[in-house]
């Protein structure tokens, strides 16, 4: 099966991005380089095409409770114009996918999903729907969506595309007829994201393309959320990693009534978790990879998740999800890359700070 493209495909191709097939769409994954893109974000701007996300309108009488139903987080009693970041999951506490809510009214919410898991996504929806008094609106193909990362992204919003968002916080949100405008990002810095139509995702690019404003691709959007501990479903989160093993805890309300995987999300909070996701900071310059084995003694007790050589900090670091018995701050752990073994230690997950406009 072909890859889809986004609204901004042709756009790619004559900036000369490298294109790479991710989540089912052929995306941009450089420009001129990782480094030089990373490095815009966070000292500049940056701007993403991110139109491969999934967009589900949820609407009617049993809205909230709907979505209360399906997701982690708690939506009761939160203002409109609220964005919320949480997990759904299935009963063992796995999850389906991690997700925003942004609350539009008391009716009507929107969803936004990974994009690799669009089609499983829509599918359990509606699955978990039958119950409740509501529509739902699979929008994936009516909207394109760019990323405005930087400590100067609110002046090329108001000066470049003439959106004022200076009262926005972080994760909040205003819509501009079917605009619609978030404080929101994947990068640790702060920034926008704006959905609406493909003809206007067209003319914002062209705008910020001619701005200067540096055009980023999906090499340095996992470098930039990597670093600040954010984290990737396939990689942190996943059907077998609970958002209790990820360390994502906060986001799980248990205070609700029900939700999909409380019973078990409540059990692994009070036993504590098998496994947990850490930071570990190499010794080395060598880079752990996905999939690579974590020693203790000799013996494997985990496998990294995310690693990289920071581009902020000059460090080889990774995330590993390890047996939870060595995940204390500062144990000695190793990591098997190829035939080698390298020394490292467990350290906190977030490898640079953030900057939020909170």
């Amino acid at each position: 099966m072909e890859n889809k493209r986004t609204c901004l495909y042709d756009k790619h191709v004559a900036l000369g991005a490298l294109i790479s097939p991710f989540g089912g769409f052929d995306m941009p994954i450089q420009y001129t380089n990782i480094v030089d893109e990373h490095q815009a974000v966070r000292q500049h701007c940056g701007v993403f095409d991110v139109s491969h996300m999934g967009e589900v309108l949820v609407c009617g009488k049993d809205a909230a409770r709907y979505v209360n139903h399906i997701f982690t987080n708690d939506v009761r009693g939160i203002p409109d114009g609220k964005i919320l970041y949480g997990m759904m999951c299935y009963e063992d506490g796995g999850v389906v996918d991690d997700l925003l809510v942004y609350k539009m009214a008391d009716d009507r919410f929107f969803l936004v999903i990974n994009a690799a898991n669009i089609d499983k996504d829509w599918a359990w929806i509606q699955q978990q729907a039958k119950d409740f008094d509501i529509t739902l609106e699979h929008q994936s193909e009516q909207y394109g969506e760019l990323a405005i990362q930087g400590p100067e992204a609110e002046q090329v919003m108001e000066q470049v595309l003439g959106i004022a968002c200076k009262e926005l916080t972080f994760y909040t949100f205003k819509t501009i007829g079917d605009v619609i405008v978030s404080r929101t990002g994947y990068t640790g810095e702060d920034g926008f994201e704006i959905y609406a139509t493909p003809y206007y995702i067209n003319e914002c690019w062209d705008k910020l393309i001619a701005a200067n404003v540096k055009p980023c691709g999906l090499g340095c959007r996992d470098t930039l959320r990597f670093e600040v501990g954010l984290p990737l479903y396939g990689d942190e989160l996943s059907e077998t990693i609970t958002p209790i093993m990820a360390g994502l805890g906060i986001f799980v309300k248990l205070d609700k009534d029900e939700f999909i995987g409380k019973d078990a999300l409540a059990r692994q909070k009070a036993e504590g978790a098998p496994k947990k996701l850490v930071g570990i900071e190499l010794h080395d310059k060598a880079i752990p990879r996905h999939g690579y084995n974590v020693l203790k003694d000799g013996n494997v007790i985990g496998e990294v998740t995310t690693g990289y050589h920071t581009i902020s900090t000059d460090k080889s670091v990774c995330l590993a999800l390890i047996d939870s018995q060595y995940a204390a701050l500062d144990t000695d752990v190793e990591i098997q890359i190829r035939k080698k073994t390298f020394p490292g230690t467990v350290c906190k997950k977030r490898f640079y700070d953030k900057h939020y406009k909170k």
